[in-house]
């Protein structure tokens, strides 16, 4: 990222997964304007594209048409991709890391997407504000000194 270079970009999009290709299209796009490379952008896509995917199958009633608002942001060397709609309250940074000892047959369905947006991400909150659903995935850019 140039020094001083910050965005803001918004994108909604209905709550209907045949969308995720505009969606990956827009994260693709600001990872690319601040020349994240490809390894960390597949990683941000990923994320994305769980929290998104969950929050339009998940949040609103079956049949119910609702909205997902995703805001990408820099701040302080840090991309933050900000995940809002106002259908049902869940918060997804409360949910235990699936045991992975576990073979496929053994481990419960569910819960491989929020661990994979832990994984794939530095930094995830959530928030619940006036009905509405809030989800901060925030991204380093620059490497932290150990």
């Amino acid at each position: 990222m140039s020094e001083g270079q910050e965005i803001s970009k918004m994108l909604v999009l209905p709550n209907d997964v045949q969308e995720v290709a505009q969606l990956n299209m827009f994260v693709k796009d600001v990872c690319s304007t601040l020349n994240i490379s490809s390894e960390v952008t597949t990683n941000v896509i990923l994320a994305v594209e769980e929290a998104v995917v969950n929050a339009m199958n998940y949040a609103y009633p079956e049949g119910t048409q609702g909205e997902i608002r995703i805001k990408a942001y820099t701040r302080s060397d840090q991309l933050t991709f900000e995940i809002s709609d106002n259908g049902k309250p869940f918060d997804p940074t409360t949910t235990n890391d699936p045991d992975l000892t576990l073979s496929t047959e053994q481990r419960p369905i569910g819960g491989l997407g929020i661990y994979l947006m832990k994984l794939n991400m530095d930094d995830m909150k959530y928030q619940r504000v006036n009905g509405c659903n809030i989800l901060y995935l925030t991204k380093n850019l620059k490497p932290t000194n150990s």
